[in-house]
């Protein structure tokens, strides 16, 4: 084989790979089911050359899905000014869940593979801790110096609430529209906040 050629077959797997974290990229961001499927009929691919390029759903949607979220200090900047962690807390929870509430489909497949498929959670973006620590800030040299255990409880309090299971459980088991379930979810971490706040005052 010529390097030429060899530099092709490189330049057209370079492609077709391409090609496939662009497609389930796109379909990610419509909402709707993601499947491997789906993103190779998108991608004008074989299933099996997808799954060639990509052993699971999971890394596919974590490679499409990565740079998508702005980094936490990037998504917190409206209230950046602000030394509120309330408000900080609030403003996290409900920017991440409008931002799975956009990308549902993909969030949806990405929970059920790792699920089903415990090993795989490492390829989870965990998006939610980013958020957090960033919101907490304000309480590093308060709450975190005086009380670090209950710093960390607070953390993992919020995590249950500030998240994609918190959001699908308000939306799919107690029927709320989206927009009440952000509100619901919201007041929960923002109540969990304010309450570790004045204990700790």
């Amino acid at each position: 084989m010529t390097a030429q050629a060899g530099t092709g077959r490189t330049n057209q797997k370079q492609r077709t790979r391409t090609a496939i974290v662009a497609a389930a990229r796109e379909l990610t961001g419509t909402g709707a089911e993601v499947t491997m499927p789906a993103i190779a009929r998108a991608a004008l691919v074989s299933e099996a050359t997808a799954y060639r390029y990509f052993p699971d759903l999971p890394s596919l949607i974590s490679e499409a899905l990565a740079g998508v979220w702005p980094p936490p200090a990037e998504a917190l900047v409206p209230v950046a000014d602000s030394a509120d962690p309330v408000e900080r807390v609030a403003f996290a929870c409900e920017f991440l869940l409008r931002g799975i509430l956009a990308r549902q489909g993909s969030v949806r497949a990405m929970i059920a593979a790792t699920i089903t498929r415990p090993e795989t959670v490492t390829t989870r973006p965990g998006i939610r801790f980013g958020l957090i620590d960033h919101a907490l800030l304000p309480l590093e040299d308060t709450l975190g110096a005086r009380d670090p255990d209950g710093f960390a409880q607070l953390k993992r309090d919020l995590a249950v609430v500030v998240s994609a299971e918190a959001f699908f459980t308000l939306t799919d088991l107690c029927g709320l529209d989206p927009d009440e379930a952000i509100t619901s979810a919201v007041r929960t971490a923002a109540t969990l906040t304010e309450a570790a706040v004045r204990a700790n005052a």
